[in-house]
């Protein structure tokens, strides 16, 4: 997940761009790229991606806040700076890492397609 790999052989890439790419972020592989697994099972598939994300984003948002704000002692105005800039850093891989956390929640490795896509070199 954390690599952005395909669920069913963790070999294949889901994204044609690196995982802080901000060239053509939202672009995503139809298909693995190594077993041919389907990456859109079906429409809509990816909504529930969208509130893993939001629940993932909003606990890491208050924790950042607060461990700047509390324990390094930072006004409120300077932590809210450096989350802006840690969030316009890692955007793009965050948003990725939802989509591959949602697609390997529901689809699962499948270890003979790893012995194919491994095949394939």
């Amino acid at each position: 997940m954390f690599n952005h790999k395909c669920a069913e052989c963790h070999e294949g890439d889901m994204f044609p761009t690196g995982s802080f790419s901000f060239k053509e972020p939202f672009e995503m592989h139809e298909r693995c790229p190594k077993c041919d697994a389907n990456y859109y099972p079906e429409p809509g598939f990816y909504y529930g991606a969208m509130f893993i994300s939001y629940i993932f984003t909003a606990f890491f948002f208050l924790g950042f806040v607060m461990l700047l704000h509390w324990v390094f002692d930072l006004s409120l105005m300077t932590s809210f700076i450096w989350l802006l800039l840690f969030v316009a850093t890692f955007f793009v891989w965050w948003f990725r890492f939802a989509r591959a956390f949602w697609l390997n929640l529901l689809v699962g490795f499948r270890p003979e397609k790893a012995t194919v896509a491994k095949a394939k070199g």
